[in-house]
Parts: C-alpha cells; sequence; structure tokens
C-alpha cells in the first residue's frame, strides 16, 4: 500500500499560526478577567486541546511571553506613529499610548508576568524604549525639554512612574483616569513642560479632585 500523501507544510503552518493565535488572543481574555485562569480553560476558550496548548506554550510562564509579545508588538505599532519631531505632543502621545495598552489589557496588572532572561526582557523592550528615547533626545535638542538631568535619566524615570501608576490602580489606591493623569502631567513636569501648556494634549484626563493629593 502506498504511503498517504502527507499535507503541504505551508498548510500545516498556517495551521499552528492560527492555533497559536486563538490561544494568545484567549488567554488575554480570560486572564484581562480572572489571573489565576488555568491552560484548561485557555485552551477550551481558543477551541483546542490542552495538548494543542502545551505543543505551542509548554509552561504557563511561556504562554504568558507569548502574550506579551503580542502586547508589545501592538504597541510598537502603534508608537510608530509618532514623530518625534513633534516635541511635547510626541510625549504626551507617547505617555497617551502606553496607557492604553494598561487599560486594554489589564492582566498587566493583575497576573505575576514571569521575569525571563535578563537579557530577552531588555530586547523585548528595547524598541518602546527607543520611541521614547528618539522623542526625548529631540526634546532636548530643541531645548522643549529641559530637565538638567543626565540624558539617560528622564527615560528611566518615565518607565518607573508608569510602572508606579499602574501599581496604585492594581492596589486600588487609584482610579484609572487618576493614575493615568498623574502619570502624565509626572513625566511633563520631569521634562520641564507645564501640564496644559502649549502643545500639551488632554487626551489623557485629568486627576479628580477627590484624588489628588495634599499638601
Amino acid at each position: 500500500m502506498s504511503e498517504l500523501p502527507r499535507p503541504p507544510r505551508r498548510r500545516l503552518r498556517a495551521d499552528a499560526e492560527r492555533s497559536r493565535t486563538a490561544i494568545i488572543d484567549a488567554a488575554i481574555i480570560l486572564l484581562g478577567r480572572r489571573a489565576d485562569a488555568s491552560m484548561e480553560e485557555i485552551a477550551a476558550a481558543a477551541g483546542v486541546a490542552r495538548q494543542t496548548v502545551y505543543a505551542h506554550y509548554p509552561s504557563r510562564d511561556a504562554l504568558l511571553v507569548g502574550v506579551v509579545d503580542r502586547i508589545t508588538r501592538e504597541t510598537v505599532a502603534a508608537l510608530d506613529a509618532i514623530d518625534p519631531a513633534t516635541g511635547t505632543a510626541a510625549l504626551t502621545r507617547w505617555l497617551t499610548v502606553s496607557w492604553e495598552v494598561i487599560e486594554r489589557y489589564p492582566l498587566l496588572l493583575t497576573v505575576a508576568l514571569p521575569a525571563g532572561d535578563p537579557a530577552d526582557e531588555h530586547d523585548r523592550h528595547l524598541p518602546i524604549m527607543q520611541r521614547l528615547a528618539e522623542i526625548l533626545a529631540h526634546g532636548r535638542r530643541t531645548g522643549e525639554f529641559t530637565t538638567g538631568q543626565p540624558e539617560g535619566w528622564l527615560p528611566a524615570a518615565t518607565i518607573s512612574l508608569g510602572h508606579a501608576a499602574g501599581q496604585e490602580v492594581a492596589a486600588g489606591r487609584m482610579t484609572t483616569a487618576a493614575a493615568a493623569a498623574a502619570y502624565r502631567d509626572s513625566v511633563l513636569r520631569l521634562a520641564g513642560v507645564v501640564p496644559g501648556g502649549a502643545g500639551v494634549s488632554s487626551q489623557l484626563p485629568a486627576i479628580p479632585p477627590d484624588q489628588r493629593p495634599t499638601a
């Protein structure tokens, strides 16, 4: 008996890619609703067998890395549309896009993401940091951003403030709107820009009066 013909390799790759996409889509939705969603639940939501999930993502950490990779690619694509030459408007837009990612993917605030290899983490976030650095470098050259600090300080401070804002929301100490506004205003002030001044976008909301810090 002759051997049955094997399906074309291209079709197998396409099927595998559809499965990976469905798994990541399901993981983003379920983990955004409930941080402890199991691999079995994610498989069911994706419409695939549990073995299929493990074939693509051997562990929960591997799946979470896949989720972060997806979110990172989407973020970079959105940041690519920002023109660094627009100065304060560009920085405000970068902050807006970054915070919109947190709002769109609540799992970033509630799921314990794997630490991973430091080199891999650096490479994953490098495109995002590069776009921020381009905006800040242009603003410094034109005199629009006047921090008086070393060149690498403001990008690092911006990322740290974003993490702090997210942690305040996750802990229930601030609303998403209040944290977004505090994040924007803090970074703009660090850059030497007066919030509400010329070129400052109002896309991020103002801090509600009941959540403004007291002296």
